[in-house]
């Protein structure tokens, strides 16, 4: 496509990875193992070029294997370019190449941008991340939820477990999936609310396992149930890696055993079973209106390293 001395296309290849990556952000170093491993294709990068000056930029993601896009994790302006005509191009690369990616016509998928924790507080940092969400704007889009990422690091201690909980493996899909189901109710997490406008709470939690901690590759014999000691289930917590980084996938206390700070023994025993693999960080994420989530992470040791923007098309 040519307008105007603007051309907008997809990359051909490996070989245009670092003119992809002239407009720079955290997931550029994993963009060449992205692609060589089929996490990223060339045909779901897409350029907007005058010349040789690279202008914006957008690129979705995908598991090992997928068919399609999963979300959309890469989308860039040249922040040094006058401002109202960069904002322009941002809205006519994504129009340009979403029709392309998405020739199906099918809903487009999430948005999600990685920004400083204090991305408001500098003018530069916020107005970048703000123009970007004023081309999805222009496109449909709107904010969905903001996200805190957490990191523990081994220079911290490993929580050191108490006498009031049990742990033991999970059983099998089957129970994992009835305690999920147990757990959306009064669920704090955006997700899984905005889940249970669409579907039942069994429905959600069957789709979150079968959709995510399936797919996961690191051992089973990782998750865990706390229990009473008597055996009844308090919660859950599924420590694992996703091929980047060691996570705390997803964690929850059952509604009736709330309030009891249970969350901070599920959680000193997901950072136990990672440590105990000898992993550089462990990451997770937690929603920043889920403020009982925050306050744990951060009395175990992990730090707020990072947020995440969410942005959806109705």
């Amino acid at each position: 496509m040519n307008q105007n001395d603007l051309t907008i296309r997809p990359i051909d290849g490996p070989e245009e990875l670092d003119l992809f990556s002239r407009l720079p952000y955290v997931l550029d170093e994993e963009l060449a193992d992205d692609l060589a491993v089929g996490r990223r294709r060339p045909e779901w990068m897409w350029v907007a070029l005058r010349g040789d000056h690279l202008l914006a930029r957008a690129a979705w993601w995908s598991r090992v294997g997928g068919d399609s896009p999963l979300i959309l994790d890469v989308l860039d302006i040249d922040d040094d370019a006058p401002h109202p005509e960069t904002i322009d191009i941002g809205v006519r690369l994504l129009h340009t190449a979403t029709a392309a990616v998405l020739s199906d016509g099918s809903r487009p998928p999430e948005y999600s941008r990685f920004v400083p924790p204090d991305w408001r507080e500098s003018t530069r940092t916020r107005e970048a991340v703000e123009n970007r969400m004023t081309v999805l704007e222009r496109t449909g889009a709107r904010l969905f939820v903001e996200r805190l990422r957490m990191e523990w690091h081994p220079e911290s201690p490993v929580p050191k477990p108490t006498e009031r909980l049990a742990f033991r493996p999970i059983g099998d899909a089957d129970e994992l999936v009835a305690l999920m189901t147990s757990a959306m109710d009064g669920t704090l997490d955006a997700h899984g609310r905005d889940d249970l406008t669409r579907m039942t709470a069994r429905e959600a939690a069957r789709k979150h396992y079968e959709d995510e901690l399936a797919r996961y590759t690191s051992p089973r014999d990782w998750w865990r149930i706390a229990t009473l000691p008597d055996g009844e289930p308090v919660g859950f917590v599924i420590p694992a890696h996703n091929g980047y980084n060691a996570i705390i996938a997803y964690i929850a206390v059952l509604p009736t055993h709330r309030g009891e700070g249970y969350i901070d023994d599920l959680l000193a025993e997901g950072t136990r079973v990672l440590a105990g693999q000898d992993v550089p960080r462990i990451r997770a994420c937690t929603d920043l209106g889920n403020v009982p989530m925050a306050n744990a992470f951060r009395r175990a040791g992990y730090v707020n390293f990072g947020r995440e923007i969410n942005m959806t098309w109705s």
